[in-house]
C-alpha cells in the first residue's frame, strides 16, 4: 500500500508504483469535490489547507496532516472504528470542545465582524462573525446551534465557510449544526406546523413523510443535528409547552415518535453511508428524558419555580413510554434515536430520597434509567444552560436544581459523570476542562480520560454516519431548489389542513360557498396584511357586516402567564398565582390548600398553593371579538377560528358560534382551506377540552384523560380523538384505535 501526498490546491501527481487513480475531481464554487468510483464522493476546500491521500487508487482527505492514512480519514471502515480511532487521538481541549453544544447562532449575526456591526463591516450575511471565529478556533466547538437565517443561499453559503474553517484546523473535525424544529416561513423551510398540528392528524404516515422532506431541507442548509422530537405526553393542560408535544396520550406519542425519528434518520438510495445513515440523515435529538410534563399545576422547569415534577396518580411509568417503545425502539433501519436531551425537572417521588436534583444531574435518570436498565448507549445531552447561577425565580437562566451548594465547577463533573456527553447552550470548554482536572484529581486521570474519550466517541459516530467528514459542503445552488421547493410547500400546506379540527359546525354552515363575502371584526390589533391575503386567496373580504354572508372571528387560546408574579412577591404574598386556560377573570378555589411541591434557596417557605388568587387572561378581550361579531351579524353565521397553544374552556365563546375550527399553529391559508372545503375536515383532538377550571384544577398532573370536558350546545362532546367532518363526529381507524376506552 502506497500513498501520494500533495498539498492542496496542486493537482495529485501519479507515481508509477502506484494503483491506476479511481477518482476524478471537479470545482463546485468554494470547494471541490472528489468522487471515488464505487466508494465516497469526499470535498474539500482548497483553503483549508489540508493534504489528499491515494490509498489503493481512491482518495482521502489527510485531515491531521500526518501524511498517512489514520483509521478515522478511511471511509471504507465503519462510523464506529473511524470514532475510536479519532477519539484516542484527541487532546483534552479537543475533547472538551466536542462536548460542548453552542448557544443560539444567527445568520447573519448581530455580533461583530471584525469589532465592527455587521452594517458597518459590510461583509457578506453568510460571513463568520468574530464569536463564532472564536467558538471554533479557540473553543474547539463544533456543535453550534442555528436558530434564524435570513435566507437559504446564506444558510447553505455560512455553512461552507465554517466548515472550512473547521476543516483548516488540526484533525479537521467538521461542524455538526444544530437547530430547533423550523416550522415557520421566517425559517425558510416548507411550514408543516409544530408537532401537536401533526399530532393532530393521528396519522405516522404523514409524520414521517414530514420527517423526510424536513431533514432533505435542513441538510441542504448545512444543519445535521435537529433539537426534537419532543416526545414527553401532555397530560397537564396548563404547561407552557405543551404545544411543542405530540399530545397527552402515551400511544399515540410512541407511534408518531416513531414515525418522525424515522423519517429524520434515514437515507435511502444513493445517499447512503452506512445502514440507512446518509447524506439525507438528520440526527434527532429526542427530548427531554424522562419527561417534563408533570409540573405541579402546570408550571414549567426552565424556571426556579417550577422546578418540581409531581405524580399524584403514580404514573411515572407511563411517561417513560414515548421513549423507552418510541424513540429507543424505532422499528426503523437507524434503530434508535441517536441522541437524548435530559430534562430540567425534579422528580418527585421518583427519584432516590438522597438524590432530589434537576434531571440533567441525576445519576439515577442517566445511569440507573437510561444507560443501565434500558441499554442506550448513543449521545445523552443536557438541556441548555443547566449548569448557571440564577439570581430570580421567574429567570430563565442557569437551572443548578438540587446543586445550588456546588461550585460551576463541581456541577459540570457531576453532569459529565452522571450521563451527560454534552453541555447545551454553553460558549466555553472552560469548565468542562476544569471538570476534567478536578476528576482527574478524585479518581485518576486514566478513569477520566476514559470518561472523556467516551462521549467524544459518541458524538463522532453520528458525524461519521452522516458522512460530515467526508463531504460536508454544500451545492448552494441545489440548496436553493431543494428547500421550501413548490412540491414540498404544496405536501406541507396539505399537512397543514389535514390537522385543523372542526369542533362545532351548527346546521352545516361550513364549508363557506366560493367566494363568500366575510366580514373580519378587529381581533388582537388590526387585521395584518397577511392575514387579509390568506383570507382572499378564497373569500371576499368587505368592511360592512351588513354586506356580508358571514364573520370570520380569529382568536388565540387564552393566556395568563407562567404562575409566578413578582407583583404578588411585592404584596406580601408567595408569588405563586393560577394558570387559567379562560379568558375571564378565574379565581382558584379548588386549588390544592397546601401544594405538592415547594423549597428553594431563595425561599422561606414550602407551600407553594395559590387557592384563592384570581388571574384574566392577557388576550380576555377574544371574547368581546367574538361577542361583538355575534351581535353585528345577528342571524348570520359566525364562524370563530382558534389557534390553540394548550387546551382551553370553551364556555366562555362557544355560545356564540355557529362553528369553530381549531389550529395548533398553522397558516391562516390552511384553516381558510378547510373552511373553503378545499379538503374535508380530517383532524381529530391531540387533547382533551376541560369543561372548566375547577375540573383542571381537580386533575392530576401525570394522568390522561381525566378531565370532564365540554360539552357544546349540540350536544357534542370535546374529548380526545373528537372531531367533525361533514357528516358530523369523526368515527374511522384513528379514534377506534386511540380514543380512550370509557
Amino acid at each position: 500500500m502506497r500513498f501520494i501526498v500533495t498539498l492542496m490546491p496542486l493537482l495529485l501527481v501519479a507515481m508509477t508504483a502506484a494503483a491506476e487513480p479511481k477518482y476524478s475531481k471537479r470545482e463546485c464554487g468554494t470547494f471541490v469535490v472528489v468522487k471515488n468510483e464505487g466508494g465516497r464522493t469526499i470535498g474539500y476546500s482548497p483553503k483549508s489547507g489540508i493534504a489528499i491521500l491515494e490509498c489503493d487508487g481512491y482518495a482521502f482527505k489527510d485531515l491531521n496532516r500526518n501524511q498517512r492514512l489514520d483509521k478515522y480519514e478511511d471511509w471504507r471502515l465503519s462510523a464506529e472504528e473511524r470514532a475510536k480511532d479519532l477519539a484516542l487521538q484527541l487532546p483534552l481541549e479537543y475533547l472538551a470542545g466536542l462536548m460542548v453544544h453552542s448557544s443560539y447562532q444567527l445568520i447573519p449575526s448581530e455580533g461583530t465582524y471584525g469589532g465592527k456591526s455587521f452594517k458597518e463591516a459590510d461583509v457578506s450575511a453568510s460571513a463568520l462573525d468574530d464569536e463564532q471565529y472564536r467558538l471554533v478556533r479557540d473553543e474547539k466547538v463544533r456543535h453550534l446551534l442555528v436558530t434564524k437565517v435570513r435566507s437559504v443561499y446564506d444558510a447553505a453559503e455560512w455553512s461552507n465557510n465554517l466548515q472550512a474553517l473547521c476543516e483548516s484546523e488540526a484533525f479537521g473535525i467538521p461542524a455538526n449544526n444544530s437547530t430547533n424544529p423550523r416550522t415557520a416561513w421566517k425559517d425558510r423551510t416548507s411550514v408543516w406546523g409544530p408537532a401537536l398540528s401533526l399530532a393532530a392528524t393521528f396519522d405516522s404516515e404523514l409524520v414521517a413523510r414530514y420527517g423526510e422532506v424536513a431533514s432533505e431541507e435542513l441538510r441542504a442548509m448545512g444543519i445535521a443535528t435537529l433539537l426534537a422530537p419532543q416526545v414527553e405526553i401532555a397530560t397537564e393542560p396548563r404547561w407552557m409547552r405543551v404545544h411543542e408535544t405530540f399530545g397527552e396520550s402515551s400511544a399515540l406519542a410512541v407511534d408518531l415518535t416513531r414515525a418522525y425519528i424515522n423519517g429524520f434518520q434515514s437515507s435511502y438510495g444513493k445517499d447512503t453511508i452506512e445502514g440507512a445513515w446518509g447524506m439525507k440523515s438528520v440526527n434527532a435529538m429526542a427530548k427531554h428524558w424522562p419527561g417534563s410534563g408533570t409540573g405541579e399545576a402546570g408550571r414549567d422547569a426552565h424556571y426556579a419555580h417550577g422546578k418540581y415534577s409531581v405524580f399524584p396518580g403514580e404514573n411515572f411509568e407511563e411517561h417513560l413510554l414515548p421513549f423507552t417503545e418510541g424513540a429507543l425502539k424505532l422499528g426503523g433501519p437507524t434503530e434508535k434515536a441517536a441522541s437524548i436531551m435530559v430534562a430540567y425537572n425534579v422528580l418527585l417521588g421518583v427519584m432516590p430520597k438522597d438524590e432530589q436534583v434537576g434531571a440533567g444531574y441525576s445519576y439515577f435518570v442517566m445511569d440507573s434509567l437510561l444507560r443501565k436498565k434500558y441499554g442506550y448507549d448513543g449521545v445523552i445531552c443536557s438541556d441548555w444552560r443547566v449548569p448557571n447561577d440564577y439570581k430570580a425565580m421567574d429567570e430563565n437562566k442557569g437551572k443548578p436544581w438540587g446543586v445550588e451548594h456546588l461550585s460551576i465547577t463541581e456541577r459540570y463533573l457531576r453532569m459529565i459523570l452522571a450521563g451527560n456527553d454534552q453541555i447545551g447552550g454553553i460558549t466555553t470548554k472552560q469548565y468542562i476542562e476544569e471538570a476534567y482536572r478536578l476528576g482527574a484529581k478524585i479518581y485518576g486521570e486514566e478513569q477520566m480520560r476514559k470518561r472523556y474519550e467516551k462521549s467524544a466517541e459518541r458524538l463522532l459516530v453520528i458525524m461519521f454516519r452522516m458522512g460530515l467528514f467526508d463531504n460536508p459542503y454544500l451545492d448552494v445552488e441545489q440548496s436553493r431548489a431543494t428547500v421550501n421547493s413548490k412540491s414540498f410547500a404544496e405536501e406541507a400546506l396539505m399537512a397543514q389542513m389535514r390537522s385543523v379540527v372542526m369542533l362545532k359546525n351548527s346546521n352545516g354552515v361550513l364549508p363557506l360557498s366560493s367566494r363568500a363575502k366575510v366580514y373580519i371584526p378587529t381581533v388582537n390589533s388590526v387585521v395584518s396584511y397577511g392575514l387579509a391575503v390568506a383570507i382572499e386567496q378564497q373569500f371576499d373580504m368587505v368592511t360592512n357586516p351588513d354586506d356580508a354572508d358571514c364573520a370570520l372571528v380569529f382568536i388565540n387560546s387564552p393566556k395568563s402567564g407562567k404562575g409566578y408574579s413578582p407583583e404578588d412577591v411585592q404584596q406580601g404574598g408567595n408569588g405563586y398565582v393560577p394558570i387559567s386556560l379562560q379568558y375571564g377573570e378565574y379565581k382558584a378555589e379548588s386549588a390544592r390548600e397546601v401544594s405538592l411541591s415547594g423549597g428553594d434557596p431563595m425561599e422561606n417557605f414550602t407551600n407553594r398553593t395559590y387557592r384563592n388568587k384570581s388571574v384574566t387572561a392577557k388576550n380576555a378581550d377574544a371574547v368581546d371579538h367574538v361577542v361583538e361579531a355575534r351581535k353585528k351579524m345577528g342571524q348570520k353565521p359566525v364562524i370563530v377560528c382558534v389557534t390553540a397553544k394548550n387546551p382551553m374552556v370553551f364556555s366562555e365563546i362557544e355560545p356564540y358560534a355557529d362553528a369553530i375550527l381549531i389550529d395548533f399553529g398553522v397558516q391562516t391559508e390552511a384553516v381558510m382551506g378547510v373552511a373553503a372545503g378545499v379538503i374535508e375536515p380530517q383532524g381529530l383532538l391531540p387533547l382533551q377540552m376541560p369543561k372548566d377550571m375547577h375540573t383542571v384544577e381537580r386533575q392530576k398532573e401525570d394522568l390522561p384523560f381525566d378531565m370532564e370536558c365540554y360539552k357544546d350546545a349540540d350536544g357534542n362532546v370535546y374529548d380526545f380523538a373528537y372531531g367533525l367532518n361533514w357528516s358530523g363526529v369523526i368515527r374511522d381507524w384513528r379514534t377506534k384505535k386511540y380514543a380512550p376506552k370509557r
